[in-house]
């Protein structure tokens, strides 16, 4: 039986190379955005960590540590204020990933279906041919066995009546 070969192989195999770079692309972008967030989330932690500590202390210390606060929370106001704004576009990028990849995968899929169907097409071509070959090899043999005129030419090295001319 012939080999299946499918034309649009290559399309298929350059898509699905395509789709693992931008999973990949896509898992970087999200583990910079974990990052992102989790440094967010310390930076705020510490942030509150010193206004509750400030406002546990007494208020003769308190001045002072708040007056060092006030000049450290602008900076920090500034830095998550930042943050914010990364994490935003990180998750717009994320989300446009996201999409690519889904376009993909389902490019990807449906080449994958073209294929399957090709693939089931070219199986029963190649079982009709067979079983047409079958067939005719089946009526050659049945014909010999019926005709006698025809037994000298079977395959069996039987030697039919000799012709005269």
């Amino acid at each position: 039986m012939k080999r299946f070969v499918w034309r649009l192989q290559r399309v298929l195999e350059i898509k699905a190379n395509e789709e693992r770079i931008k999973k990949t692309e896509l898992l970087k972008l999200t583990e910079k955005l974990t990052q992102k967030r989790s440094e967010l989330l310390i930076r705020e932690r510490i942030l509150n960590e010193m206004i509750h500590r400030l406002a546990e202390m007494q208020p003769q210390k308190r001045l002072i540590e708040q007056e060092l606060f006030l000049r450290y929370s602008s900076t920090a106001d500034e830095l998550i204020r930042q943050l914010k704004m990364q994490i935003t576009q990180l998750e717009t990028e994320q989300s446009k990933k996201i999409a690519e990849v889904l376009k993909l995968r389902r490019f990807r899929e449906g080449m994958e279906k073209l294929r399957e169907q090709a693939k089931m097409e070219f199986i029963r071509e190649q079982e009709k041919l067979e079983q047409k070959e079958l067939d005719e090899t089946a009526a050659i043999r049945f014909a010999r066995e019926t005709n006698p005129a025809l037994q000298g030419n079977s395959l069996n090295g039987k030697a039919g009546p000799i012709l005269s001319i």
